[in-house]
């Protein structure tokens, strides 16, 4: 290139970067948007965040603007809400303006919209609704799904006598008993621990939270037309989300081909009659892919949160043999060594129940939420939010708040027990989030966690491989889950 070109094509290039500069500017300063960090063309503010620990980052910047301030993931500006007061006001007080779904490229290009976790609008209340009463109905909260546990849980006990004392990674199995009990609820069915098709769908859950938490999914989330078209993890999770659907219609088919109006025995028996009921309705929203898509939501959301917080609870108890102690003691004395744990049994276990709520607070399971959107032009507190805006809500600044947890870094069953030992209640406590889109399952979820860890924890002792002082408990990865770093334990008979 001769010298002259040269200097010309560097000049076009400067000057092109200026005039686009200016427009950037004069766009951003025209939103009306509550205030942050200048965001530079393009990479918006992620040159300025931490994206190995967002929420963390968040939590930093709000030192400098405040509860209420706005960030940009690329070009995409996105409101965060930072402590309790923000949180409460956003999503209950004005809980139907902050209701939307916030957009997650990589859910959106496979979900399209479908199902109960990912859809907006009348379509989300219908199904929610539905999927609710539904849930309701078998027994969600109540004694019925409390004896299915019970036998999970048992069934979970069979497998983890198995490991003979011997030193084992425990993710697998934990994985396998939740995935069973929701299993029970989609196809009135559980699968043996050693079914292969159950082995293959547990490997593409497990998988997918990887692929979730890797780097490039964060920047797929931030610039999916640019990522899209390239080879990459994503692949990978495509491909596994139709996996898991084709898992679900298959299941389905075999449903309609024996649907008794009669005997509705589960979730996909009830959605196909209310498919049948509304088959003259050119509205309805019940239909084969919001059944297909609100299937995979139960089923991965009713696995993974389980799993991974068993898990990452087992880590936690290893690490504080004190704890165990306790626990122990206050097992033995309620329940003794013999009768099967019952949720009845949590009235009289102040302690286990603190334990329970306090390894949700510490692990922080999903920081910011899944994001929300403002369904339509609102002011908040002194700010303007426009229609569509995406909302991340800092479960993080609640969960971990100074004032409501002493200590919050430190992982202390205390910051749930009065002076006298009973249970204290908090309404600081959002692990399951608040509001209109707070976790569909949440009472299952607590029935899940009580039972077997109970159930495990009055059975064997936890014994570590290492000494507990050296164990590490910080997530090995976080992004929109947090997971805990691989271990291995020793389950002694007690």
């Amino acid at each position: 290139m001769e010298p002259w070109e040269f200097t010309t094509l560097t000049l076009v290039v400067c000057v092109s970067f200026l005039v686009i500069l200016a427009l950037w500017r004069k766009y951003y300063k025209g939103r009306k948007l509550p205030p942050g960090p200048v965001p530079l063309p393009f990479f918006g503010n992620m040159l300025q965040l931490d994206l190995k620990d967002l929420s963390m980052s968040l939590c930093k910047l709000s030192e400098k603007y405040g509860p209420v301030f706005t960030v940009y993931l690329g070009s995409q500006p996105v409101v965060i809400l930072h402590g309790y007061k923000a949180l409460k006001e956003a999503l209950i007080d004005q809980g139907e303006i902050f209701g939307g779904r916030g957009k997650i490229p990589i859910f959106d290009d496979n979900y399209k919209g479908h199902g109960i976790i990912f859809s907006q609008g009348e379509k989300w209340k219908q199904i929610r609704r539905f999927s609710l009463t539904t849930l309701r109905n078998f027994g969600m909260g109540k004694k019925s799904i409390e004896e299915r546990v019970q036998e999970e849980a048992q069934f979970l006990l069979e497998e983890l006598r198995k490991t003979k004392s011997q030193p084992f990674d425990p993710t697998f199995i934990l994985g396998c008993a939740p995935c069973n009990v929701i299993s029970s609820i989609l196809f009135h069915q559980r699968f043996n621990y050693d079914n292969e098709e159950f082995l293959s769908m547990m490997r593409i859950l497990s998988e997918n939270l990887i692929i979730l938490n890797s780097p490039m999914i964060q920047f797929y989330n931030n610039f999916p037309w640019l990522i899209h078209c390239f080879p990459g993890p994503h692949k990978k999770f495509f491909s596994n989300i139709k996996t898991l659907k084709e898992f679900i219609l298959s299941n389905t088919k075999k449903h309609q081909e024996t649907l008794d109006p009669n005997d509705l025995k589960n979730y996909i028996d009830c959605f196909l009659y209310k498919m049948k009921q509304d088959e003259n309705n050119p509205e309805s929203v019940f239909d084969l892919e919001n059944l297909a898509t609100a299937g995979m939501d139960l089923f991965d959301a009713g696995t993974e949160t389980i799993s991974t917080t068993l898990r990452y609870g087992l880590l936690l108890i290893l690490k504080y043999p004190e704890v165990q102690g306790k626990i122990h003691e206050e097992i033995d004395r309620v329940i003794g060594q013999h009768r099967i744990p019952s949720m009845k049994d949590k009235l009289e276990m102040p302690y286990m129940e603190a334990v329970i709520y306090e390894i949700q607070r510490y692990i922080d399971l999903i920081p910011h939420s899944l994001p929300h959107e403002v369904t339509r032009d609102t002011h908040f507190q002194e700010y303007f939010i426009p229609k569509g805006t995406t909302v991340f809500p800092l479960l993080s600044s609640v969960l971990f708040d100074t004032k409501e947890f002493p200590n919050p870094h430190q992982f202390d069953p205390g910051h749930f027990l009065n002076k006298d030992g009973s249970f204290r209640k908090s309404d600081y406590f959002m692990a399951f989030s608040i509001g209109k889109r707070a976790c569909l399952g949440e009472g299952l979820a607590k029935m899940e966690l009580f039972l077997f860890l109970v159930t495990i924890l009055q059975n064997f002792t936890l014994k570590s491989t290492i000494d507990p002082k050296e164990i590490n408990i910080r997530p090995c990865s976080t992004g929109l889950i947090n997971v805990p770093p691989k271990f291995q334990l020793c389950l002694l008979p007690r």
